[in-house]
Order: structure tokens, then C-alpha cells, then sequence
């Protein structure tokens, strides 16, 4: 198994025994996200294993695949839980696995996309979909220059976010000046930000469309608090009618945002465009976030995820459990032999 390129990096899955398959490897940061997926994974007796993207490290002589595959599931918020420093290392271990011809799922592209908001406005001027405009900053003393372009309200954001971390909200420019001044503008780990014009949303409400292997899978809409920007789907507590969601994949003592979320189905147009997003992007598991402008009615793009924790009890709220599909896509393109249908069918 390569202990020289995994040290300290795995807890329990269903380890290979001697001569057995080479597992599929899950590389997370966070702690309690991805629990649903180690219980379907365990369900179907495949042989897996984690890897703690916060301590790891790896042999670059060592030339012979771990795995039959890697799934990519660092999250661009780990700086908020002091493991901003294995966003980086990632870039570098993804590359390494890909040299050696390992499927990785959610590979380098992919996290590079993951990591740079700068990059995603990019990719969707590429495609010409339409984003809130935006500049780019590398000082908070450039949003003053940028905010003549983009206006007032406008919101500051660091290029590397994650669950809504350091977006501010300015309405004019004595109060971005004031936060300048004090020196409370953070633009994050790769001190890079946006200034990007601030959108009301029509409705009071965002789009969230999530793809599996590249295509459509659901998509939910969530209604805004109003009181922050922390959009995570497995953390929503409650559907639109009021009903409290079971929150599988996060801390019990989770804080409950107060946002409601329903199922919804996305305009065909938006569908394609979302998945031909994320075929640039090179994102296989993710989602993509949209806002109907109120002012004007059009529909923004506004964020691309790589990482992608699912909804909270998402067969209530989309009629299905995604994390069984994702047990099934990982087992396929980890090319094991097909399950017993009987299983697969109550997995689903």
C-alpha cells in the first residue's frame, strides 16, 4: 500500500486485505461532511479509504498507484479551521497523482477552478453567460478604484472563500473608505480579492445547480436570511414550508442558518449551461449558483463549486438520496465489478 507516500494521512474505511483491489481513496478536510458517503460506501462493501487532507504527505519516488481512484473533497474553506495550509499542498499532490495516471475525480483543474473566483468570472466570460460585474483586486486600497467602476452597494470578497467567509457588504464609499482606513477589508490567504456589484436577489432567493459526473442531478432554491452568505446546502435547517431538515452531514451542535430550501427544476438553458461549465471547469462532482437580478430580471452566474456536500435530507427535499448516486459513480469509475442489482436498488 505505499506507506512512504501516506503517512499519518488515513483513518478506518474498508482496507484491502493482501492481493484484494486497490481501494478508492476519499481526501477531505472536513470532519463531518462526507459521513454519508462513508456509510454508502461501507453499505457496498467496496474497499475505500480516508485521507486527512491536513496532514499528509507523499513520496515522489514512489511511482505505483495507491488507489483506483482519488476523489477530491478539500474544501477551499479550510483556512476558516486553521488548514488553509493544505489548499495549496493539494495543488501539488493533485498533480503528482495524475502524473502517475491515478483517476483522480475532481482533479487539478478542478481545484484550481475551486480556488479562484477570479478564475470562475473568467471561465464565464469565456463561455459569455452572463456574471455581476467585478473587478479584481490584490489590496484592499484598489477597491476604492474599483468601486468607481462597479458602484455602490458593492461587496468585497476574497478570492479564495468558501461557506460566505469575508464577504463584506459596502453601501457607499464612506464605509469602504472606513474599512480601509482600519485596515478590516481581509482578502484572504492569496491576499486577492473581488469587488463585484452587489445584486438584489429577485424573490429573495438563489439558484443552486448541482451535477454528478458532469450532468444535471438537482437543483434546490434556497431562500436568504439576509443575515450572511454562508449558502453551504447541508447546512440549510428547513424547507420553505417551515418543516425541519435532518442535517446527516454536519455537527449536531451545528449553528442552524435559518435558511429554507425547496427542490426546483432549472430552465433547460440553464441546465446546459451549467454543465457545459462545469465540463471547462473540469468539475465532475459540484454546483453552480445563479441569482435572478431584481432590477432587471437577468440571470447571473455568480459561483462554481468543486466541492459539494449535497442538501440536507435530500430525500424530502429532491426525492432521492444523491449520496447513494455518488456511491454508485465513484464504484463505476473506479471500474470494480457491478454490484448485485439487488443491492444497487436499495442503495437508491
Amino acid at each position: 500500500m505505499g506507506s512512504k507516500g501516506s503517512t499519518n494521512s488515513r483513518t478506518n474505511g474498508n482496507r484491502p486485505g493482501p492481493g484484494e483491489a486497490k481501494p478508492i481513496a476519499i481526501y477531505h478536510e472536513h470532519p463531518d461532511w462526507f459521513r454519508p458517503l462513508f456509510a454508502e460506501l461501507d453499505r457496498r462493501g467496496v474497499p475505500w479509504v480516508r485521507i486527512d487532507a491536513s496532514q499528509h504527505q507523499y513520496d515522489i519516488a514512489t511511482r505505483e498507484p495507491e488507489y483506483a481512484l482519488l476523489f477530491n473533497r478539500m474544501s477551499p474553506s479550510a483556512w476558516l479551521r486553521g488548514n488553509g495550509h493544505g489548499i495549496f499542498y493539494t495543488l501539488n499532490y493533485l498533480a503528482h497523482l495524475e502524473e502517475l495516471g491515478v483517476r483522480v475525480v475532481n482533479g487539478l483543474r478542478a481545484f484550481t477552478m475551486e480556488t479562484s473566483k477570479a478564475l470562475q468570472l473568467d471561465l464565464l466570460e469565456s463561455l459569455g453567460l452572463p456574471y455581476p460585474r467585478a473587478r479584481v483586486i490584490n489590496h484592499p486600497s484598489q477597491a476604492l478604484v474599483a468601486a468607481e467602476y462597479i458602484g455602490f452597494p458593492l461587496v468585497v470578497k476574497p478570492n479564495i472563500g468558501g461557506s460566505g467567509a469575508g464577504i463584506r457588504r459596502f453601501n457607499n464609499l464612506a464605509e469602504l473608505h472606513a474599512a480601509i482606513e482600519e485596515g478590516s477589508i481581509d482578502l484572504g490567504i492569496d491576499r486577492t480579492g473581488l469587488v463585484q456589484d452587489f445584486v438584489p436577489a429577485r424573490g429573495g432567493a438563489i439558484v443552486r445547480v448541482e451535477v454528478l459526473g458532469g450532468k444535471f442531478l438537482y437543483a434546490i432554491r434556497i431562500e436568504l436570511s439576509g443575515e450572511g452568505y454562508n449558502l453551504c446546502p447541508a447546512d440549510i435547517c428547513q424547507t420553505t414550508q417551515g418543516e425541519e431538515l435532518a442535517r446527516a452531514a454536519c455537527p449536531v451542535d451545528a449553528p442552524k442558518t435559518g435558511l429554507k430550501v425547496e427542490g426546483y427544476t432549472p430552465p433547460r438553458e440553464v441546465i446546459e449551461a451549467v454543465e457545459r461549465i462545469m465540463e471547462v471547469a473540469g468539475i465532475e462532482v459540484g454546483g453552480v449558483e445563479y441569482i435572478v437580478d431584481d432590477r432587471d430580471g437577468r440571470l447571473l452566474y455568480y459561483d462554481i463549486n468543486a466541492l459539494s456536500n449535497f442538501v440536507a435530507d435530500a430525500p424530502r427535499v429532491v426525492g432521492f438520496d444523491p449520496f447513494a448516486r455518488l456511491a454508485d459513480f465513484l464504484i463505476e469509475e473506479a471500474s470494480y465489478e457491478p454490484l448485485e442489482k439487488s443491492l444497487v436498488a436499495e442503495a437508491r
